[in-house]
């Protein structure tokens, strides 16, 4: 057999714990679910044990996404005989192998956004190994199963083999520790949160549990800098789900880049470019709990905004755009997490920030099968030398829309590439008080745990 080479990624960022022997998992009634994190969602009524576990019963009788090897593809209908809506599309039904996967996704698995990229993600990695098995539950959330909890459905995973469960949102934090503790021989994979991070302000200790992260900051910088060159009327929006640490620095990120590229290839005052967040409440819409992602982002392209960016998980933003423009409009957006985020309406697409979570699900499940995983936190930022490139976690591709702009996007990319840093003071938050001083650059804490967003963005920081 043929050794294999481990080539290190460009700008990994990694704390390394201790992976401790196997233990038995602790056995505990069943939990109810919490709200949503949003601030415009109403509080979701906590059903009892019995709800709660009649719930999982029609879960389970209703059939999980699964495959051996190779998922069914996320841009095709599932075959006959496949899940019902919600559960995922099942393959064909494949036999018990050396090793499962399970995941519990937020979203839709085919949602042109965050859940689908994840999905492709691992789909990638398991059409190379056609040993492994994968099942995978999606729209798990308040609003689609009110009565599911996170970590109910990773025990059901766990009973059906799963060996290692990713979850794929933020949300899920406290659900992904909780399934770690119950099942210290299964690994659990959070996907942007930070209680594996060492030096993080919520480290809590678990050697079966790690955290990934694509640093897209540097890509929603280029979203910025590509919305900002292809603005007419120097009025720029964002579409923003829930707000919190992660959103803040995302749109932060954003208005940086936007801002130095008004300034350096516009030649524009800062005061002239017009940045503007309005945040729905969840990561995607959910009728009669957030405020309406369609509404928001067309009030944006009547209010005389021409460039929407966007953080939600859907496709909003390039729907309106299309429909806008049809209408005859000039407007533009800037899509985000799914690498084919343009094709949506190409013509008016100015670009799309994405993640390619193939590189980080390759090397933990290659860990976790050989018995070698131990606790990490990974934030993985950009190979901006090969942004596109197979290795790269985090990528941009730039659209058809930008024109003879994408010139100047190029020489902002390779900026950034040579340490131009727009984290980087003088800076300060929205109600004055310093950011960063004169000179100052921000710490790896300093950017995660943004506590408000940064003066020149109008919109709300909580």
């Amino acid at each position: 057999m043929p050794v294999r080479r481990r080539v290190r990624r460009p700008g990994i960022f990694r704390h390394n714990g201790i992976l401790t022997p196997c233990g038995i998992p602790a056995h505990h009634a069943p939990v109810t679910p919490r709200p949503p994190k949003s601030p415009a969602a109403p509080a979701v009524p906590l059903p009892s044990a019995l709800a709660a576990a009649a719930a999982l019963s029609l879960l389970a009788a209703a059939g999980l996404g699964c495959s051996k090897g190779t998922a069914p593809s996320s841009d095709q209908p599932a075959a006959s005989g496949a899940a019902p809506s919600g559960t995922g599309a099942p393959a064909e039904a494949a036999p018990t192998a050396a090793y499962k996967i399970g995941m519990i996704l937020v979203g839709p698995y085919n949602d042109k956004g965050w859940n689908q990229a994840h999905y492709d993600g691992i789909r990638a990695v398991l059409s190379r190994m056609p040993d492994v098995n994968f099942e995978y539950v999606d729209k798990v959330n308040p609003a689609d199963r009110p009565n599911v909890k996170g970590s109910q459905v990773a025990d059901d995973l766990i009973s059906r083999g799963a060996k290692l469960v990713v979850y794929n949102s933020d949300d899920y934090k406290d659900d992904a520790l909780e399934t770690a503790r119950k099942h210290p021989e299964v690994t659990v994979i959070h996907v942007s949160g930070d209680y594996a991070w060492k030096d993080g302000k919520n480290h809590k200790p678990q050697p079966n549990l790690g955290n990934l992260m694509g640093r897209i900051e540097t890509a929603k910088h280029i979203s910025g800098c590509a919305a900002a060159l292809g603005t007419e009327t120097g009025k720029i929006g964002y579409l923003g789900p829930l707000v919190n640490d992660e959103t803040r620095r995302l749109v932060t990120s954003a208005y940086l880049g936007a801002r130095h590229c008004w300034e350096t290839y516009r030649k524009r005052k800062p005061e002239e470019l017009t940045f503007k967040v309005t945040w729905i409440g969840f990561w995607f819409n959910i009728p009669g709990v957030t405020l309406d992602a369609t509404k928001v982002a067309d009030d944006f392209y009547s209010g005389g905004f021409d460039v929407l960016l966007t953080g939600l998980d859907t496709p909003e933003a390039a729907i309106q755009a299309k429909k806008a423009a049809s209408a005859g409009k000039k407007v533009k957006y800037v899509h985000y997490d799914h690498k084919a985020g343009c094709d949506l309406a190409p013509d008016i697409c100015l670009g799309v920030a994405y993640y390619n979570w193939t590189p980080l699900y390759r090397e933990t499940i290659e860990k976790a099968r050989a018995g070698k995983y131990t606790s990490e936190f990974v934030w993985a930022a950009p190979d901006l030398k090969d942004l596109n490139g197979e290795a790269s976690v985090v990528g941009f591709l730039p659209g058809p829309a930008l024109g003879e702009q994408k010139a100047q996007l190029d020489t902002f990319i390779q900026a950034l590439a040579g340490g131009l840093d727009l984290f980087k003071g003088p800076l300060k938050y929205q109600d004055g008080a310093d950011f960063l001083k004169d000179g100052e650059s921000a710490t790896p804490q300093q950017i995660w745990y943004l506590p408000q967003l940064v003066q020149g963005i109008t919109g709300p920081s909580k």
